[in-house]
């Protein structure tokens, strides 16, 4: 939290310089725009920062209630730790520690809740205690690229019994607004009737093979779990989401929906991205919230330059002309922008995320192991499993645009 707060810290110090010329009514239009963006900034740091005040309070919460816990019977040699769990690899780690006398035995199972979801977990004993996802920043790893797809759609689950969901889909809007008489007839706007779509659940898994020495060695097998298997599962998760073809077990990703697309053109990309608001504000009466853009499409519009060799994004010392603060990473027209390579160089996804689809899942991130698997028992080896189940709900595919990057090759006759 405390980089959340110094970040608010230097956005405040940027609009304290801004005040006085405010006061004065001596801004121009350049300073007005960064003032406005800069206060987006604080507003957007401010929910994140109450966010995570919450979730602290939850954990101390949880903290307090471990902390009078009725024994377990494995209360010796420091395996009873209560502590929230904080990933996913934490969890399989303390429910191994508190069954190690057992060696497993058949084996056993964690789940961890994605942190949208109710936080509820339990093996066969019913040991384990509520706990609230949280970030470990002390490790250091090989880079992993920010999974971040998934937290643009609005999030859903799926109840015990029920493996699908069945939902209309809806075109585009019809009809337009009008002046009329009075008592004369009112213009009709509305979805015409919808088509009806069935999206099963799908499953991501993986596995891995440990010895019984490496189970020993906790730190490794935690670090195994959390930043390296669960990592691979989320991140073929978000290849789903966007790519999935719907084939056999794959997800029906956004790609393979009737979604709007937007071809090359002699304008720019800046340009062409900002027109897909008009196509969804029409289409489906929403606004967009969001643009996927890989890393190296926005490297080229956010070092673009006027006729003056200015950057319009802002320099690397100061913003346009010298004038306002700098924005390292400033967003596309306003809007949510994800830097990615989730999605394919030339290519950009505009769309309104929370209304026009939602993510649903059953559970969360599942974790198994056995050393019932093969000849694993005699070899001293045991087999972790993890696995989640999803899908994706598209009800408005109009509010999304595919937009292709880049202008059209000029042909010579």
């Amino acid at each position: 939290m405390s980089t959340l707060i110094e970040k608010r810290a230097a956005l405040m110090a940027q609009l304290k310089e801004k005040q006085t010329g405010l006061k004065a009514g001596e801004i121009s239009d350049d300073d007005a725009t960064a003032i406005k963006q800069l206060l987006d900034q604080v507003d957007q740091l401010d929910q994140q920062i109450s966010k995570a005040e919450d979730q602290a309070q939850m954990i101390a919460k949880i903290g307090a209630l471990a902390a009078t816990s009725t024994p377990t019977g494995n209360d010796t040699g420091g395996q009873n730790d209560e502590s929230p769990a904080k990933s996913a690899g934490d969890l399989f780690v303390k429910s191994y520690a508190k069954n190690v006398g057992t060696r497993l035995k058949a084996g056993y199972a964690v789940e961890f809740k994605a942190n949208t979801d109710t936080q509820t977990v339990g093996d066969s004993t019913g040991a384990f205690a509520p706990y609230t996802v949280q970030t470990d920043t002390q490790a250091v790893f090989p880079y992993q690229r920010p999974l971040v797809v998934a937290d643009l759609f609005s999030q859903g689950t799926m109840g015990a019994s029920t493996n699908a969901v069945k939902y209309p889909v809806f075109g585009e809007l019809e009809g337009s607004a009008g002046t009329v008489a009075e008592g004369g007839l009112k213009p009709q706007l509305h979805f015409p009737d919808p088509s009806w779509k069935t999206d099963d659940l799908k499953e991501v898994a993986g596995w891995f093979a440990v010895s019984d020495n490496m189970l020993d060695d906790l730190d490794w097998l935690r670090s195994e779990i959390t930043d390296f298997a669960a990592y691979n599962i989320q991140l073929l998760e978000e290849t789903q989401l966007l790519s999935g073809d719907g084939a056999d077990n794959n997800i029906d990703g956004l790609f393979n929906r009737e979604i709007q697309t937007l071809g090359q053109g002699a304008d720019s990309d800046a340009d062409r991205i900002f027109k897909c608001r008009k196509l969804i504000a029409t289409a489906t009466g929403f606004q967009p919230d969001g643009i996927v853009i890989n890393p190296t499409d926005y490297e080229a519009i956010r070092l673009s330059k006027d006729a003056n060799g200015q950057y319009f994004g802002g320099g690397f010392f100061t913003g346009q002309y010298g004038q306002g603060g700098i924005m390292q990473d400033p967003p596309l027209w306003g809007v949510k922008t994800v830097v990615t390579e989730a999605i394919a160089p030339g290519t950009a996804l505009v769309g309104a995320f929370k209304a026009g689809g939602k993510v649903l899942r059953k559970g969360g991130l599942r974790i198994e192991s056995t050393n019932a698997h093969a000849d694993y028992f005699i070899n001293d080896k045991v087999a972790i499993r993890l696995k989640e189940r999803l899908t994706l709900q598209v009800k408005y595919p109009k509010a999304f645009v595919k937009v292709t990057l880049g202008k059209p090759a000029t042909t010579t006759k």
